[in-house]
């Protein structure tokens, strides 16, 4: 099941919300989200998707870069 664009804008809603505390521990780190929260860190892109694909089947995640400048991820920010 592909990631709806619900899930992505759920997922992003809930990071910018956190983002100005997530600047102070996790700046430059990458989060991967689902069902609105994050799950976890990782150094890169690729560590979270494979950690995301690993997880969830349904391929229901997102990630994002803890970075105060939106970052286009490709494939894992849209459907």
């Amino acid at each position: 099941m592909a990631r709806t664009q619900q899930t992505i804008d759920e997922n992003y809603a809930a990071f910018e919300k956190e983002l100005p505390k997530l600047m102070l521990r996790h700046a430059g780190r990458f989060a991967l989200m689902r069902d609105a929260s994050i799950v976890d860190f990782f150094d890169t892109a690729r560590d979270a998707v494979i950690t995301g694909e690993h997880l969830y089947e349904d391929d229901e995640f997102s990630i994002q870069e803890v970075t105060r400048t939106p970052v286009n991820l490709g494939r894992y920010s849209y459907d």
